[in-house]
């Protein structure tokens, strides 16, 4: 019996990455999953591979920047599989990218909107599906970023702080209702949304992400997705308003990392 079995889970960000990485974790481990992502053809993919391998899963498209779409999302899961357990708000973008003096205000207030503004709501709808089935739990995916922050990624190190400190908040008001919120602060993980507009792309940033730490290897999407199943699984009932760091232990140092400037969207878009 897996370590999910009966329950139901979405997941934003879910056609690439970690939280496709989730998805096909979570499938396998019993859950029926609502995959959901703006990136149709992919998504599709995911749960064409999750049911080949004979999971359960519905693909949503989502544009996590809406409020609709998300309530929309949360309710799909209901109608589609009963009921709701999991919620795991991963969907990212790099955002506004640069020196804080050539940051647009535009740019800075859309990096909120996908980074932060997407797992209020994610957060706010999920309430009352879960009180309904006696609880649940709901992940966010945060960064070390948030915990310390990075030059060049002033936005995304605010926005990924404020995922920390909402997940604490949220955490004291839910916990009464069984609800746990925990948020996941990878270090370097290898997905497309981080290597698509580097020079030498995937494999020139494995390499330089294995220096980046003292675990000589760069982050895999299946590291984070152990530690979402972790979180997700009744083995973690009593873990709520916690901040789990998973980056090969590049929290302890200072790691300096160059970025470039603009902004970086959704992992499937070419950059600028």
């Amino acid at each position: 019996m897996g370590k999910l079995e009966g329950k139901v889970a979405v997941i934003t960000g879910a056609a690439s990455g970690m939280g496709r990485a989730t998805a096909l974790r979570f499938a396998k481990e019993g859950a029926a999953v609502v995959v959901a992502d703006l990136n149709s053809q992919a998504g599709e993919a995911t749960i064409a591979e999750i049911a080949a391998a004979g999971g359960r899963a519905v693909f949503q498209h989502t544009d996590v920047a809406s409020d609709d779409a998300i309530k929309a999302l949360i309710d799909r899961a209901v109608r589609e599989f009963g009921r709701l357990d999991i919620t795991y708000n991963n969907a990212g973008i790099g955002g506004a990218t640069g020196l804080l003096q050539n940051t647009t205000a535009a740019d800075w207030d859309k990096s909120f909107v996908i980074l932060t503004r997407a797992v209020f709501l994610g957060i706010k709808y999920s309430i009352e599906p879960m009180r309904k089935v006696g609880g649940g739990s709901i992940i966010s995916t945060s960064s070390v970023a948030g915990l310390r922050g990075v030059a060049g990624l002033h936005a995304y190190s605010a926005a990924k702080a404020a995922v920390v400190s909402l997940t604490g908040s949220a955490a004291i008001e839910l916990g009464r209702d069984r609800i746990r919120v925990n948020c996941i602060c990878p270090g370097g993980v290898i997905t497309p949304l981080v290597y698509r507009g580097m020079r030498g792309g995937e494999e020139a940033a494995r390499s330089s992400m294995a220096k980046s730490q003292p675990i000589p290897r760069a982050g895999r999407p299946e590291d984070i997705a152990a530690m979402a199943l972790f979180l997700a699984s009744d083995e973690a009932e009593w873990i709520t308003g916690t901040a789990m760091v998973v980056d090969g232990g590049m929290n302890t140092g200072n790691v300096r990392i160059k970025f470039g400037t603009g902004f970086s969207g959704p992992s499937f878009e070419r950059p600028d």
